[in-house]
């Protein structure tokens, strides 16, 4: 195991053995203040799914969950890598960020009403995706209602357990869960044979099946409902100025591709004219003062981390290994459900 690793998996020990030590800082406190005290975001990661959130073979942390939260780090400090990942299994995740162990949780996690309503506050969704099923070939199974009496392996903490639930019942399938604490076990049990199908977000499925099938070719990945979820970080009720320094980082990245800004070219766009433009670069000035930020926090994030688009496309799609299809998450304008807001 690398430094890196081994550093983020010690803090998590740390973070969840003493609760209240470490949560009471961030809690008596502003948050934005609390995080320029410490000199980094301290951001809840998952237990590794490439492609939006686990450390490379350096130890470094890649994907689209951590790059969304390094946004965050880019607009308090000017610096990407001003920001530290604990690995949190689907229990720890919410209570986590509840009780002020970690910043910000951009770690997978589907926007529901009764979490909203439970102490925590979604800024706005970074990826939209279905919840599927993950079956063996050799199953013959290709759809839902091919399911009946099948074991499934499933996270507990998890929308998941739910969606199993409801399919079971909606179908009469009788289904059986078999549930695991933590998301090593839960795909190891699946790969030995343990379950019938592995549930989880599909593109997190497609992350899993690449990266640790021994032939991905033997595996089928089908939806487990027709209903679209949207994954959104979030951040704790109360502190308005941290919602909102949050969400529009995340929003600068659909701006951004928005306007055509790139990495490549945010330079040569200084000297743009369209008045949009300049207020997202901060040429003309107002939208950093009003989050308590430097004016060209918009701009110092898609220089260090390029737009939503550039992001999703290194992590997750062509560039990546698990090229995976944008579909929903491309701009409105392109069809897609990402809606840029607008910078004024």
């Amino acid at each position: 195991m690398t430094t890196h690793a081994w550093k983020s998996l010690t803090v998590a020990g740390i973070a969840l053995a003493g609760m209240a030590s470490a949560a009471s800082p961030a809690l008596s406190q502003p948050t934005l203040e609390a995080v320029k005290q410490r000199g980094h975001v301290i951001c809840g990661a998952s237990q590794g799914t490439v492609g939006f959130g686990a450390p490379d073979e350096k130890g470094y942390w890649r994907g689209l969950d951590v790059e969304t939260c390094r946004a965050v780090a880019v607009a308090v400090f000017g610096d990407k890598d001003k920001a530290e990942f604990v690995p949190l299994t689907g229990q720890q995740r919410i209570p986590a960020l509840q009780t002020g162990e970690v910043d910000i949780l951009p770690r997978t996690l589907t926007w529901t009403l009764r979490r909203d309503a439970n102490g925590i506050n979604f800024v706005g969704a970074n990826y939209y995706e279905f919840t599927g099923f993950m079956v063996p070939k050799a199953l013959e199974v290709t759809k839902v209602e091919d399911m009946s009496g099948a074991s499934v392996c499933v996270q507990t903490g998890s929308t998941t357990e739910v969606v199993v639930n409801d399919v079971s019942t909606k179908h009469n399938l009788g289904l059986n869960p078999v549930v695991f604490d933590n998301v090593a076990a839960t795909r190891q049990a699946f790969f030995s044979g343990r379950c019938d199908a592995l549930i989880t977000d599909a593109a997190a499925l497609a992350s899993v099946r690449a990266t640790q099938a021994q032939n991905p070719d033997d595996y089928i990945i089908f939806p487990a409902t027709p209903y679209m979820d949207a994954l959104a970080p979030a951040v704790r009720h109360g502190d308005e100025q941290w919602f909102d320094i949050v969400h529009w980082s995340l929003q600068a990245l659909f701006a951004a591709e928005m306007l055509g800004i790139t990495q490549a070219n945010i330079d040569e766009m200084l000297t743009s004219k369209d008045p949009q433009v300049m207020r997202f670069l901060g040429i003309e000035p107002g939208n950093g003062a009003a989050l308590g930020l430097d004016e060209k926090f918009a701009y110092n994030i898609v220089k260090q981390l390029g737009n939503y688009g550039e992001i999703f496309d290194r992590n997750l799609g062509a560039a990546s290994p698990l090229k995976i299809e944008r579909g929903a998450n491309r701009l409105f304008k392109d069809g897609g459900l990402i809606f840029p807001l607008a910078f004024q």
